[in-house]
């Protein structure tokens, strides 16, 4: 087997707000093998656990073993998943029933950060394209602002009618959490993400134990890579739900790995994107799929495929709150 890498940067539509700053664009790293497989290597800056200066020299060596041996050594590389899950997805083929175009994966529908306006605008625009679940990233406006959006859209919608979901990314200092928590949780939330910074195991702990709303995990669990650090982790914490993202967690793999372990302790799990192309969102549905089953009810984080003006054009479109594989394509 050979494989080429491409480096490539991305260019989003309109800038993609988070509490740790704006994106505008995005680098990745394509891998080609000679047997028409292709994958999508894309680390986050300043919060994948591979973001490394070198990170096309790493990748090269990695993809000179694999040309060698003929396979992923995946004990060399848990600590690189961006690199695994690209590799993964160029020499993985799935068959199921997304990848037939069978079905449908439900998708939250996903606003950013903005200005007050901005933010109420893309929730007026995900509702009336069908969402009926909307996550919020909050964290970055005032937040009297953010509680303001959240009570506009409980005061038309049931939480029977949309689900709402929010996403701190570790925003809140702690000492303020759970007073926020006891305020977000008047509008019947489904579960926050990352309420406070990753690391705080004890304080997050403390959390998870006595906020009235669902805490999920997210940046919590990037470096995390050793199965038996994962278990004590989770055991420490007891979140209610673990979200994974492939480029994050410890690629295809490590996603696996985490659901099981999760399951074993009564903790629940969706996967997300993590503002890959339209390549990276292919092969995480597929992988969603393949571990969920054709039944999938709990809306995933799969929403992110018109982000780039500059996309790799993959067989996907979204009907109506659905992620479909495109039968025309």
């Amino acid at each position: 087997m050979k494989i080429e890498i491409e480096e490539r940067v991305l260019h989003f539509k309109q800038p993609a707000g988070t509490s740790r700053g704006v994106y505008t664009e995005r680098k990745i790293w394509l891998v080609y093998t000679d047997e028409d497989g292709v994958g999508e290597c894309a680390p986050l800056p300043n919060l994948s656990c591979d973001d490394i200066p070198n990170y096309g020299e790493v990748l090269r060596r990695f993809c000179d073993e694999v040309e060698r041996t003929g396979e992923i050594s995946y004990d060399d590389m848990r600590d690189y998943p961006s690199m695994l899950f690209g590799l993964e997805t160029a020499m993985t083929r799935f068959d199921n029933a997304f990848s037939r175009g069978e079905v449908g994966i439900p998708i939250n529908g996903l606003v950013w950060m903005g200005t007050f306006d901005e933010m109420r605008q893309r929730i007026e625009q995900k509702l009336q394209q069908g969402f009926r679940c909307i996550k919020l990233k909050i964290g970055a406006i005032d937040f009297d602002a953010e509680i303001e959006l959240l009570k506009q859209i409980r005061q038309r919608f049931g939480p029977r009618e949309v689900e709402l979901r929010v996403d701190a990314n570790g925003a809140f200092p702690f000492e303020e959490a759970l007073y926020k928590l006891e305020l977000l949780s008047q509008y019947a939330l489904h579960s926050i993400e990352q309420p406070i910074k990753a690391g705080q195991w004890s304080y997050m702990a403390e959390l998870c134990r006595d906020a009235p709303l669902r805490i999920a995990l997210d940046e919590e669990l990037i470096g995390i890579n050793d199965p038996d650090q994962k278990r004590q982790m989770l055991n420490i914490i007891r979140p209610a739900y673990i979200i994974l993202k492939p480029s994050l967690h410890g690629g295809m793999m490590g996603v696996r790995e985490w659901v099981e372990i999760a399951r074993d302790m009564g903790i629940g799990s969706w996967i997300t994107s993590a503002l890959e192309s339209n390549l990276g969102l292919n092969a995480i549905a597929q992988l969603c799929c393949d571990i969920y089953g054709d039944r999938i009810t709990m809306p995933q984080g799969l929403g992110t495929g018109l982000l780039f003006t500059d996309n790799i054009p993959m067989p996907l479109e979204i009907r109506g709150s659905q992620l479909w594989t495109s039968k025309n394509s």
